[in-house]
């Protein structure tokens, strides 16, 4: 284990040694304060819905609940925050979708595949119907609780050259998230997936140990990477969302008007955060475009094709794993009117 990790594990450990579930200590009339730790910036979409819900269940309870906010990897990394929440040392989290592939549910990765949805309308329908709610509903296999889904956007690339033929990508090591279909496609392209956490990718890209990446432009633009990337390819490939979880312990200890609360607030923040998240990115790109720090390619209509059928066997090998029914279902999700 690297120093970093073990360093890491000892403040998982020293939170858990000291308040590891605080809300059911709390005197008679004080607020139960609820722990949200996330890996982006404070004014990234996620950060900014974060925030929202904060404000706004605060305002619902009157102040008898409120959240306590630790963003930007602050508190807890990629890699120890479901850990973290299973054990009782935060009580809610908004983990990218792809992150729960590596807890048992790999149905999750489907919102991984490349260029599968065509715009955020397509990716609401199947997130509100049956395939959506059946992936919530699975979380209580791990004793999860799933409380609705927020946008990030559509990711982009970027590397120090431009990536739209899938030759572009031959031997380019490229940091992704933990999830098979998204290193299934890198490896697909022919370039090297490489697993790091989001707070480390700034680093590793101005170091030179990844060529480039692939994210929202928000997530871009607010992590400074365009300052260690001198190319960004527009190729909308595929989506990030998150997952608004707790665990089954929490959510049984608040009261059912405690429980409604919650699930009021959350309701309209996400809905406003999935309004940012489109602004936002909108904006970003404005900035990135105006900073001139890199070459703003886009990616036209024979070069995604090219891109697609070089990415099929990704489709295959997620039906392979989690039974094609999954697939069926969301095609037609995704395709209703």
């Amino acid at each position: 284990m690297s120093a970093v990790n073990v360093l890491r594990r000892r403040c998982l450990q020293g939170l858990l040694g000291s308040a590891c579930l605080p809300w059911q200590a709390v005197r008679a009339g004080a607020p139960v304060v609820l722990r949200l730790s996330h890996v982006v910036a404070q004014h990234t979409p996620k950060g900014l819905a974060l925030q929202r819900f904060a404000q706004e269940l605060a305002a619902i309870s009157a102040g008898k609940m409120q959240v306590q906010i630790y963003a930007n990897s602050q508190l807890l990394s990629d890699d120890d925050e479901m850990q973290a929440l299973q054990l009782g040392a935060v009580d809610m989290l908004a983990p990218s979708l792809s992150k729960f592939g590596r807890l048992g549910f790999p149905e999750f990765e489907l919102f991984d595949l490349p260029f599968l949805f065509q715009d955020a309308a397509q990716v609401h329908r199947v997130m509100q119907g049956r395939v959506g709610q059946a992936l919530l509903a699975g979380l209580q296999r791990q004793r999860l609780v799933g409380l609705g889904y927020l946008d990030n956007g559509f990711k982009h690339m970027s590397a120090n050259r431009a990536l739209l033929e899938p030759q572009d990508f031959v031997g380019q090591r490229l940091r992704v998230q933990s999830s098979r279909v998204i290193a299934h496609q890198m490896r697909a392209l022919g370039a090297q997936p490489v697993v790091l956490d989001f707070g480390q990718t700034r680093r590793a890209l101005a170091m030179g140990v990844v060529d480039g990446t692939e994210n929202p432009i928000s997530n871009f633009w607010t992590q400074r990477m365009h300052e260690a990337q001198t190319d960004v390819s527009l190729t909308s490939h595929g989506y990030l969302g998150y997952c608004i979880v707790v665990h089954q312990r929490f959510w049984q200890y608040l009261s059912p008007l405690q429980r409604a609360w919650v699930e009021q607030a959350l309701q309209g923040a996400l809905a406003w955060g999935n309004v940012q998240a489109q602004q936002r990115n909108t904006e970003d790109l404005q900035a990135l475009r105006a900073s001139g720090h890199c070459r703003l390619h886009t990616i036209h209509a024979a070069q995604r094709q090219r891109l697609r059928q070089a990415l099929e066997p990704v489709y295959q090998g997620l039906a392979q794993r989690i039974g094609p029914q999954w697939l069926v279902q969301l095609e037609k999700e995704r395709a209703a009117a």
